[in-house]
């Protein structure tokens, strides 16, 4: 993974578009209504989606799933279409890059209680509303806030 980053980072220097895959982690509560999860990010500790780096002879989607894993400890499935994308600036070293993030769905099926980054980051299930209220980038806000699931869940 650490190699995608590095390329990735090369491309951003050369003023290059680079790419990243994110999870929307939800569930249905017991009345029927959706609830989406969020984490904090490391660093500045505001409200986001899992995501990260495309992974060498993985799809978007699986990418997608292992980052949910890792960053939020939630285990699912991931349907197979995005439910879309948005775009931000990634902070690095010297410099902010323009980063296009394909967002994916897991519909979780098990909350870890530990996982690789429970001790860096918090976790917080949400109604969408409430939830895009808490995202700085303003097209991942909309995209929550408009979240539609589809009816029959794709089990592939």
């Amino acid at each position: 993974m650490a190699a995608t980053k590095k390329k990735a980072v090369r491309k951003a220097k050369k003023g290059e578009r680079i790419r990243q895959v994110a999870a929307i982690p939800f569930r249905q509560t017991a009345h029927g209504d959706i609830e989406v999860m969020l984490v904090t990010s490391r660093t500045t500790r505001r409200f986001i989606v899992p995501k990260g780096w495309p992974m060498k002879g993985k799809s978007g989607r699986k990418a997608a799933t292992i980052e949910a894993q890792e960053e939020a400890g939630v285990l699912g499935k991931t349907l197979k279409q995005p439910a879309g994308t948005y775009s931000y600036w990634k902070r690095l070293a010297n410099r902010f890059v323009r980063v296009d993030v394909i967002v994916y769905l897991l519909e979780v099926s098990e909350e870890l209680a530990d996982w690789q980054e429970a001790k860096r980051r918090q976790r917080a299930w949400l109604a969408p509303a409430d939830a895009a209220m808490l995202i700085d980038e303003p097209d991942l806000s909309t995209l929550v806030k408009t979240l539609k699931i589809p009816v029959q869940v794709d089990q592939a």
